[in-house]
């Protein structure tokens, strides 16, 4: 249903030409012939945790917007399409919960909105919104930790340890909507985690329509994206569903989870 709603929005918009869904196994051009004059295509998953949904537990919505040049056919329409997170020219999210709101970027910072359900308009809550610097949250579906990488193991063990000033301890969540783990993270610092692992080497979430959103998003917010080797915004698509590795949040300890996984632990300062 989910999906069939924003392929029915897109069309009736008409500025997009062409959309890309986690439902869909191909792209799906919008214009009647295939000559597409308009100028978008917009990537998106369009119930992203739905597993949730029966437990009514929170989910959402995630896309990213890309330019696309006019005259297209649409043979061509998929690699033209098949750019760089960096290219994005917007990119967002909708968490639905005990209230539903809207994040989004137009590569100008980031801003909140929240539905007001009496009068039917997403109202500006959250302006300028930074991820705080500090650890806050991990996120991490730690059942998997027997197929972690050495690594990855040892960085764990890092981000657990006790600050030193305070005697704290990171605190974990994971909801298991990458959504819902995600806003949490943005609003209260940490970062989220999808680790390559032995069942799924190349990672388990889309580049298109979950990384490269959500990175573009984290950026702009003050935080970074990799894949444990480079920026994910970096990264250069090669197909629709391509996955990747995912580790997102406050830069920090995206920057300490990059020196544990290559190698360079030593230069990672003591938890702060």
């Amino acid at each position: 249903i989910a999906d069939r709603e924003l392929e029915r929005a897109l069309r009736r918009g008409g500025e997009c030409c062409l959309i890309g869904s986690e439902e869909q196994p191909e792209t799906i051009p919008l214009s009647p012939e295939g000559d597409f004059q308009e100028r978008f295509a917009v990537f998106f998953d369009p119930l992203d945790g739905s597993t949730n949904t029966d437990v009514n537990a929170s989910v959402g919505t995630i896309f990213s917007v890309y330019t696309l040049p006019g005259q297209l056919d649409a043979e061509a329409s998929l690699s033209v399409a098949l750019q760089r997170g960096a290219e994005q020219v917007a990119a967002g999210y909708v968490a639905y919960g005990s209230s539903t709101m809207f994040v989004f970027t137009t590569g100008n910072g980031v801003n909140g909105f929240t539905l007001d359900p009496g009068i039917g308009e997403f109202l500006l809550t959250h302006p300028d919104l930074t991820i705080p610097a500090g650890r806050g949250m991990y996120s991490v579906n730690e059942a998997d930790i027997e197929d972690f990488s050495p690594e990855l193991r040892a960085f764990l063990r890092w981000l657990k340890k006790k600050d030193p000033e305070t005697g704290k301890r990171i605190r974990a969540r994971y909801i298991g909507s990458f959504v819902s783990d995600f806003h949490r993270n943005l609003l209260t610092g940490g970062l989220y985690m999808y680790p390559a692992t032995a069942d799924h080497p190349k990672g388990k979430l889309r580049l298109m329509y979950e990384a490269n959103p959500m990175a573009f998003l984290v950026e702009e917010a003050g935080g970074r994206a990799s894949d444990g080797i480079q920026r994910i915004l970096d990264l250069q698509p090669e197909s629709l569903h391509q996955r990747t590795p995912l580790f997102i949040g406050s830069a920090p300890l995206i920057e300490a989870a990059e020196a544990y996984l290559q190698g360079r632990e030593a230069e990672v300062p003591a938890p702060a």
